[in-house]
């Protein structure tokens, strides 16, 4: 995954220092003080996720939501999420990075919206979670405004105001973003949803990332409910908000965009606004089938994410990847993507969608992020002909090795984190807990 898009059979990475220092075929491999034999495999760069809500793994299948359209999932879960706190985004940050490992991804995003009164410091807590792991993070200050009376879907418990919102998404970045080449944390601002916060919030959060140069995120057209509220509010259809809010800007990125028309599509490619597609959340909610061809097609970068635990129910990137490639096929027959274009989707589109140019590539220089897949054993018998198509056919297949700045966060199909056992009791017992209350609620 370079410019030229280079395959290199029996080819070979060093990294030194954390970064790409070379790349070559056989026959040229230079001495290492480490050696990592990967015959049989298939080497990739690390996957990027561009949309997710890890804290949502605590409420995986949670059975009173699974029946409904979004805004009905959304209703239904609010009073659950709002017992979020810092015990609760660390642990399931810690856990929902090393699923995310596990399934080849090195770089993610979250957008963190749900900022329940007297929850502490939720996104410090997911920072420190990614850095004692060594995973590359990109969280976003997501928000809420507009709650159930005033018209929005939230309850008062998890909402904020602009004020305090803005402040706070100031304070993240002082404290955590860094704008550097190869960095490992990045802040990103997020307003959750047209339906979730204020046509004032969204103004003036482009215009305070515009003053930091900050990417900007939010969801947009993921559901037929959502332009009928964005009609019914705004007297326009969300993607038309989006520009009326001073977001039609190559700095955004947003998530799914189920149902955007031509003209919208067009709009979007000339803004330079990328897109976050979902495929498993859309399927199983029930949104549709995003026109990614379409998108594409137009010149809209696109990018793959896993979004919410809650939605998804599993966070592995090789899955929606796959996923990606055969919705694209549904829609549009069997010419209408290959394997290499969907990979391409969550290396280079992914670190086009979060403004990275250093991710995403195996070139000398960039990140050292890579992930060996093994393409052997039963689930691959007969895939001879082309490795990077059986990759995405074949399987299920998770990663051998996750490496992330040149350091392994899963080593011969395991973990290297420790007290992995007991996190998963901590995360237990947070989720137990959460679901006892909901129960008595």
């Amino acid at each position: 995954m370079n410019e030229d898009r280079r395959e290199i059979p029996g080819g070979w990475v060093a990294i030194i220092d954390g970064f790409v220092d070379a790349v070559g075929g056989p026959g040229e491999e230079p001495t290492a003080d480490r050696r990592i034999d990967a015959g049989g495999c298939l080497v990739t760069p690390g996957l990027v996720n561009t949309h997710h809500h890890i804290y949502q793994n605590l409420t995986r299948s949670f059975a009173p939501a699974l029946s409904g359209n979004l805004f009905h999932w959304l209703r239904t879960l609010y009073p659950v999420w709002s017992r979020l706190d810092e015990e609760a985004a660390y642990v399931s940050a810690w856990i929902g990075l090393c699923e995310l490992a596990l399934g080849g991804c090195t770089t993610t995003t979250d957008h963190l919206y749900v900022h329940p009164h007297g929850g502490g410091d939720l996104i410090t807590a997911e920072i420190t979670a990614a850095r004692e792991l060594g995973f590359r993070f990109h969280p976003t200050r997501g928000s809420m405004s507009l709650s159930e009376k005033d018209g929005g879907l939230p309850p008062d418990s998890v909402v904020q105001t602009d004020d305090e919102i803005l402040a706070d998404s100031e304070r993240l970045v002082d404290r955590h973003h860094d704008p550097a080449p190869g960095a490992m944390t990045r802040i990103a601002l997020a307003p959750c949803s047209p339906f979730s916060v204020t046509g004032e919030l969204m103004r003036q959060t482009a215009e305070l990332a515009e003053r930091l140069d900050l990417r900007l995120h939010t969801h947009l057209a993921e559901d037929a409910d959502e332009d009928r509220f964005c009609e019914a509010t705004f007297g326009c259809r969300p993607i038309e908000h989006f520009e009326n809010v001073g977001w039609a800007s190559d700095r955004s990125w947003v998530a799914h965009c189920v149902f955007p028309s031509k003209a919208e599509i067009e709009r979007l490619a000339r803004w330079g606004t990328a897109v976050a597609h979902c495929p498993s959340s859309n399927q199983l909610i029930g949104a549709g089938l995003a026109p990614i061809r379409e998108l594409r097609d137009a010149g809209v970068g696109v990018g793959i994410g896993c979004d919410g635990s809650a939605s998804t129910d599993c966070a592995s990137l090789w899955l929606e990847t796959r996923s990606a490639l055969l919705l694209a096929r549904l829609r549009g027959g069997p010419e209408a993507m290959l394997a290499r274009e969907a990979l391409e989707m969550a290396t280079l589109g992914g670190a086009a969608c979060l403004g990275r140019d250093d991710i995403g590539r195996l070139t000398p220089g960039t990140a050292g992020d890579l992930v060996v897949w093994p393409l052997e054993g039963i689930a691959f018998a007969g895939a001879l002909s082309d490795p990077v198509e059986a990759f995405l056919r074949c399987g299920p297949v998770a990663a051998r090795h996750t490496i992330v700045h040149g350091h392994p966060l899963v080593e011969n199909s395991q973990l290297t984190a420790t007290g992995v056992d007991e996190m998963l009791a901590r995360h237990r017992g947070i989720a137990e807990s959460w679901l006892t209350a909901a129960i008595g609620d």
